[in-house]
């Protein structure tokens, strides 16, 4: 395969920065595009919903790249147009402005869009956290109205009730779940993430259905529970999950179905990727599509579409994880945390808080939990990889 001599890539991201930072590694000389949405240069997300929030970090500290090392990887990155649509057999995208880019290869890293609850865009001082400029736009709200409802307890709803905790905020977390994070890391764990919050000042209201926001004057007062409660609030922040911004796709042709549907070289159609967030591939230790939202998988995942832009062929077919900061404590999560695993503890101690967490299903590793031990369950996630089965080709 022939290296191609332009590259466009769609989505001013982390996947999509570490896309051309790759490709650049491995020689690629070919001219590149980089097109975002947003105005601003490549940042990162995950100290968003903490260092910038809280305010230990000035919004600028987020850019990933300083102006210098972004010139030096001599691609013209254009930014504040969003895609509006794509060609995939032109290799054409159309954009807000007017603007036609083409290119041999299309990466797509458009990432996702956070949902919403009905009528929210309506009212002042109902945010989400998904942008810069959200991160800003709460901490203002904040710092001038210190009571807060996060609607959602997964790591972001969890990581925001957490950090504006930090900041002196009166924080409820509502949410349908019994605890923080029960989908992700299952009840044990998340049983203890609703100790640290409780312990810390942290109002929880789980287990509660989210009807929508009630209003007065144009800006938010409250949320409205399927129980007919209304919980007062002079800030909200909804965190319930986000969807894969796919809909300037909708007329590509290119099958959507919880994201961009690609092959296990994360390759939607013969010359066109998608990468991040937005990506569902084949997995094939795994047999089956996936899509990951988080930050390493962004990293990794650019690293093999790179790969598969210059010819190398490989699968994609990583271990997942994530990590989340809450408080004082730092929880990394390795492979499969399913919500019936047996859980056992294989180092540190559950009191001192400072343990690895082992989750099994029929017998078999599927993903180790690091609370306060980033080391030791690295190191156990070699456990994982033992138990994996041989690949499983798309048939």
């Amino acid at each position: 395969m022939t290296a191609p001599h332009r590259v466009l890539v769609v989505g001013a991201s982390a996947s999509g920065l570490t896309t051309v930072e790759a490709l650049r590694r491995k020689g690629y000389t070919g001219s590149v595009t980089v097109l975002g949405d947003e105005p601003h240069p490549p940042y990162d997300r995950p100290p968003l919903s903490k260092q910038v929030l809280s305010g230990a970090w000035e919004p600028g500290r987020a850019a990933l790249r300083t102006e210098d090392v972004l010139a030096a990887l001599d691609a013209e990155f254009v930014l504040g147009d969003p895609a509006t649509s794509l060609d995939p057999a032109a290799r054409t995208v159309r954009t807000s402005a007017g603007r036609e880019l083409s290119a041999d290869a299309v990466v797509i890293a458009t990432g996702a869009r956070p949902r919403t609850l009905p009528g929210q865009e309506h009212l002042t001082g109902a945010h989400v956290l998904r942008t810069l400029d959200d991160a800003t736009a709460l901490r203002t709200d904040l710092l001038a109205r210190g009571r807060l409802v996060v609607v959602g307890e997964g790591v972001l709803g969890a990581e925001i009730a957490a950090t504006a905790t930090t900041m002196g905020a009166d924080v409820t977390m509502t949410g349908p779940q019994p605890t923080p994070l029960a989908l992700q890391v299952g009840p044990f764990v998340s049983g203890l993430l609703a100790d640290l919050h409780t312990e810390r000042g942290v109002r929880l209201r789980l287990g509660n259905g989210v009807t929508g926001l009630t209003g007065r004057d144009g800006r938010v007062s409250g949320v409205r529970l399927a129980s007919g409660e209304e919980l007062p609030a002079d800030v909200v922040v909804v965190a319930i999950g986000a969807s894969p911004a796919t809909r300037w796709l909708a007329d590509s042709g290119l099958r959507l179905d919880n994201g961009v549907v690609c092959d296990s070289r994360c390759r939607a159609a013969d010359g066109i990727y998608a990468v991040g967030d937005v990506a569902r591939w084949h997995h094939e230790h795994l047999g089956r599509l996936i899509r990951l939202e988080n930050r390493t998988n962004a990293t990794e995942q650019a690293m093999a579409v790179a790969a598969a832009i210059v010819g190398e062929d490989r699968p994609y077919v990583p271990v997942p994880y994530f990590w989340t900061d809450q408080f004082d404590t730092k929880i990394q999560a390795h492979g499969v945390l399913s919500a019936d695993a047996e859980v056992d503890i294989v180092e540190g101690d559950v009191a001192a808080r400072r343990f690895v967490a082992r989750y099994r299903s029929d017998g078999v590793t599927t993903g180790v939990l690091g609370w306060n031990m980033p080391k030791q369950a690295r190191l156990r996630r070699q456990d994982i990889l033992d138990a994996l089965p041989a690949p499983a080709p798309i048939r």
